[in-house]
């Protein structure tokens, strides 16, 4: 039951019930995901608050990120180190379609909460399992963060440019990755309920995650023994497909690898004879003589300005693009035909910008429905409708830390004097 003050869910898993004991990115993304088409996510936090409120940037002590990864949830606050919050929150797994977890292997079973206790009275629920390494193997104990299963995975070692140390993407990009991966396992044993009756554990590794990635490059180990190595802003075995500088000192992708693009690269370059030179003539040849297809094309692009570049491409059916920053992304416009940057109400900042919902249903869309609440924030609704607790029950719970309820910032705002 969604609180009388909350927009109706709408979507295709509208009606679905999410329990979300996860915390930092991988779980919150991949329970937002799900709330974001219509799931009923109720997420479990520490009174102390998710640790990804406090990443990214702060605006008069809010984290502009939770707004965004935290939208659309409902937010209760349990103490899962008390043995009565436990049971509040194994009593809200039980009810529950899917919990979503990413605690360190082992966790949820000492806490007497595993799988088989969880499912004992809900043989249909789906349990979400995040982990670093997996729940099994030598290294399911280890602590996992995205980054470092990115490093274990082989993925950080191709990224970045030949003559430097590994790069990283300045975003928890295998915490996403994951969290796309376990929504996607998630829907798929939803999907097998159906006709089955059961659920079923989903186990997503980081380490894993990252590693399918890898996808172009294990077997060109296992048949050439070839190791991938970084080639800052190339694609490996398909040129030109780089980054090349401009006259005025910018930069701008060119991706004309294909054999059909490459000739209306050549004839917008003012070469179309490049094709008659073996060395540009076909696709395999020019993967193989990759310095000397950059430098012409880099030639070109270095005696021509951004905007020229730009428009010159676009005439000859090329795909490029300048690399966006994020002022750029908020004037472009076909972001803002799109609708890609939608903003949800904050009762301190006010609307706050953040991406929109992908991919687009033509039917039943996802939908953005309110901003990240607050940590307690509908402690006392959830556990009253979802539980049916009475007001003395919630009272003493509250009055031994069991479970906390905070209002919203905008009523101690209307309770201040």
């Amino acid at each position: 039951m969604q609180n009388n003050d909350l927009p109706a869910a709408s979507g295709p898993l509208a009606g679905c019930r999410v329990i979300e004991l996860g915390s930092t990115v991988a779980g919150p993304f991949c329970a937002r995901l799900m709330a974001d088409f219509g799931a009923d996510v109720i997420k479990v936090e520490q009174k102390e608050g998710d640790a990804v409120r406090s990443m990214g940037r702060q605006k008069a002590g809010r984290s502009l990120y939770g707004a965004s990864i935290l939208r659309n949830k409902r937010n209760v606050s349990v103490d899962l180190r008390q043995e009565k919050g436990r049971q509040v929150v194994g009593r809200l797994c039980r009810s529950a379609d899917i919990v979503i977890e990413n605690f360190r292997p082992g966790t949820l079973e000492n806490w007497g909460m595993g799988y088989e206790a969880l499912a004992a009275g809900n043989p249909g629920l789906v349990l979400v399992r995040i982990s670093g390494y997996g729940q099994d193997g030598p290294y399911s104990r280890r602590p996992g963060y995205g980054v470092v299963c990115e490093a274990i995975s082989g993925i950080r070692e191709v990224t970045g440019d030949p003559d430097r140390p590994p790069a990283r993407v300045a975003v928890s990009m295998t915490d996403y990755i994951t969290g796309l991966y376990a929504a996607f396992g998630a829907v798929m044993a939803i999907l097998d309920r159906q006709r089955t009756g059961l659920g079923q554990v989903i186990d997503a590794a980081l380490y894993e995650s990252a590693f399918s990635f890898m996808e172009p490059h294990i077997p060109a180990y296992q048949q050439l023994g070839i190791v991938a190595r970084r080639c800052g802003s190339r694609l490996p075995g398909h040129t030109p497909n780089s980054l090349y500088a401009t006259a005025d000192g910018r930069y701008i992708h060119i991706t004309a690898g294909s054999q059909s693009i490459f000739k209306r690269l050549a004839a917008a370059m003012g070469q179309p004879g490049l094709l008659d030179d073996p060395r540009y003539a076909t696709p395999t040849a020019r993967a193989a003589h990759e310095d000397q297809t950059d430098a012409l094309v880099q030639a070109w692009t270095g005696s021509k300005t951004l905007a020229e570049l730009e428009r010159l491409l676009e005439e000859a059916n090329v795909p490029a693009s300048r690399v966006y920053d994020m002022a750029d992304i908020f004037a472009d416009p076909h972001y803002a035909a799109r609708r890609m940057i939608v903003t949800a109400q904050d009762p301190q900042l006010g609307p706050v910008a953040m991406a929109n919902v992908v991919p687009r249903l033509s039917r039943n869309p996802g939908a953005v429905r309110w901003a990240g609440r607050d940590t307690g924030q509908d402690t006392q609704a959830v556990l009253r409708d979802a539980l049916g607790m009475t007001p003395s029950e919630l009272a003493e719970l509250a009055a031994c830390g069991a479970i906390h309820h905070a209002p919203s910032a905008q009523q101690s705002k209307e309770q201040m004097p």
